[in-house]
């Protein structure tokens, strides 16, 4: 009945649950870095977290480009500023919208698959089974995962980078009456190197936090079935928020 109690156990209950992650991920980092290494494992996680995500980054990518470059030419074309939305889709899709659509794409198809594939050993009994065989699960489970969704995000982001833009080309060209030559000569013009390098830092990053968050909430999943569930529903609400924090801090530190 007490108000002040409640939010306090929720305090504590959240700080508790950060502590238990941030060892979680701690732990999975350092199973990256120390023997035995399971090659075999990273490759399969590569293929399946890389490779076969593919078609849903280039559709997503595709899409949100051309939606990026009508919206802007409408609100350029209030102020007589039409003529700047190639080096904005560049802008936009290489240090905002690239890492962080991919990400969200795969804390929707990734996260939730490492907690449901992880959630379903823990609940009947492989990761105890594995352990008495002298194997550490961190090794053979969580270490490859988040090493391969680590490495591959950030190329999945460079496509999606190189697709978006061509996607707001496109529609400049055929729908908005563009030059195509001058559309790409403004982009290439306008975009940096360390705009391209701002969306891949933000994509190493939020892969390594889609592939935590999904491997904490399987490996400490419980209660059958219905455990699995929640696990699967908690790593992809956790790491969507997770990406939206993480992606405004690391642009405010690179802005100041």
């Amino acid at each position: 009945m007490n108000p002040f109690a409640a939010i306090g156990r929720g305090t504590l209950g959240l700080m508790a649950e950060i502590g238990r992650f941030s060892a979680f991920a701690g732990r999975s980092a350092a199973s990256i870095f120390a023997p035995p290494f399971f090659i075999g494992q990273f490759l399969r996680q590569c293929a399946q977290i890389g490779y076969f995500s593919l078609p849903v980054i280039g559709v997503t990518a595709v899409f949100i480009g051309a939606a990026l470059a009508l919206n802007i030419y409408v609100g350029g074309a209030r102020f007589n500023a039409e003529q700047f939305v190639p080096n904005i889709v560049v802008l936009g899709i290489t240090r905002e919208l690239g890492p962080v659509l991919a990400g969200l794409m795969l804390a929707g198809r990734v996260s939730a698959g490492i907690a449901a594939e992880i959630g379903t050993m823990r609940v009947t009994e492989q990761i105890d089974a594995m352990t008495t065989l002298s194997t550490d699960p961190f090794k053979y489970l969580v270490a490859p995962r988040i090493l391969a969704a680590t490495l591959t995000l950030p190329i999945l982001v460079l496509v999606a980078d190189i697709i978006g833009v061509m996607g707001g080309y496109l529609v400049a060209v055929n729908s908005l009456d563009f030059n195509g030559a001058a559309y790409l000569r403004n982009t290439f013009e306008f975009v940096e190197p360390q705009d391209v390098i701002l969306g891949l830092v933000k994509a190493a990053v939020f892969g390594f936090i889609i592939a935590a968050v999904g491997a904490y909430q399987g490996y400490n999943s419980s209660g059958g079935a219905l455990g699995v569930g929640r696990a699967t529903t908690n790593a992809v609400v956790g790491a969507i928020v997770l990406i939206l924090a993480v992606n405004y801090l690391i642009t405010a530190f690179f802005v100041e």
